[in-house]
């Protein structure tokens, strides 16, 4: 996918190469952080942290540590001191490309949700290491890339790319594309208030907390196809099927069985890979953030 360069429009936090600072803490991750994860992180999850625990060899000891700071414009927060938004973005082409996207989707959105009425506070980008700290919590690789409401920062350690591409056979520049463009899609839940209204749905009634994160996440992945469609000029051949093909692979029953669990269908958090192409094809075909109501089917 041909997206521009990014510009003074993004927000980024950089938490690579922090070293010592944090505590030592046990195996495990707090029940806060894992019911928040179950409910609304995105492309992570509680999921991706048990088959990340397969796939990528464990999580080890939970870290925790300071915050680092975040500002706009051409400075970003690091280790050492301030770093500028290029030496963060160019770190690796990975990091590039995720500021790229950042940007695209920054400009997509805003006239959107300001055609809604919702005033658009831009997300911020924050890249981490192995481990990192987020305003939900401790951040760990295991559970790829994620959202977080409280602080609005979209959390990706970019490893996790190369997982994609050499361990789940999800490669390619545009669904490393999806994956941020999916976290996106749960910040503009977050600033819809859908998030907040599904968490208390499922506190009303635990018996369907698991299908109304699905719901929630299968949105994101809409709103994806959506931002993805808008941007029809920049898709270049093969960029849909590299979508659809790291759809699938993230998808539920994909992971369980990868993982080597059979796959059940009640305990799933993020949709069958069936349900999460499908639904990623629906904002691609028809680039209408309004078809993306994966709730509509539901009674109460």
């Amino acid at each position: 996918m041909r997206l521009d360069d990014y510009d003074d429009s993004i927000r980024v936090e950089d938490q690579r190469g922090r070293g010592g600072g944090f505590g030592g803490g046990g195996g495990g991750l707090p029940f806060g952080l894992l019911s928040l994860i179950g409910s609304r992180f995105g492309i992570g999850g509680i999921i991706v942290v048990v088959i990340g625990m397969a796939l990528f060899g464990g999580l080890g000891n939970l870290l925790g540590g300071g915050q680092q700071g975040v500002v706009g414009g051409p400075v970003a927060s690091g280790p050492t001191g301030a770093k500028s938004i290029a030496e963060s973005c160019n770190v690796n082409a990975f990091s590039h490309e995720s500021c790229n996207a950042l940007a695209s989707l920054n400009h997509t959105w805003e006239p959107i949700l300001a055609k809604a009425g919702i005033n658009a506070a831009a997300p911020k980008l924050v890249f981490y290491s192995q481990a990192g700290q987020s305003g939900c919590g401790a951040a760990q690789s295991a559970m790829g890339p994620f959202y977080c409401p409280t602080d609005q920062g979209i959390y990706i350690d970019t490893d996790f790319y190369t997982e994609m591409d050499k361990k789940m056979g999800a490669g390619g520049d545009f669904a490393r594309a999806y994956v941020m463009a999916h976290e996106y899609g749960h910040h503009i839940q977050s600033l819809t208030g859908l998030s907040d209204q599904v968490h208390q749905a499922q506190q009303r009634d635990p018996s369907r907390a698991n299908q109304l994160s699905v719901r929630l996440e299968l949105q994101a992945d809409c709103y994806a196809g959506v931002w993805a469609a808008k941007n029809r000029d920049r898709i270049e051949p093969g960029d849909l099927e590299e979508g659809l093909r790291a759809a699938h692979q993230i998808g539920d029953d994909t992971l369980m069985k990868a993982a080597g669990r059979r796959p059940v269908e009640a305990a799933f958090t993020h949709g069958s890979a069936a349900q999460r192409m499908t639904w990623l094809r629906k904002g691609l075909d028809t680039g209408n953030e309004d078809q993306c109501d994966t709730f509509a089917d539901m009674a109460g």
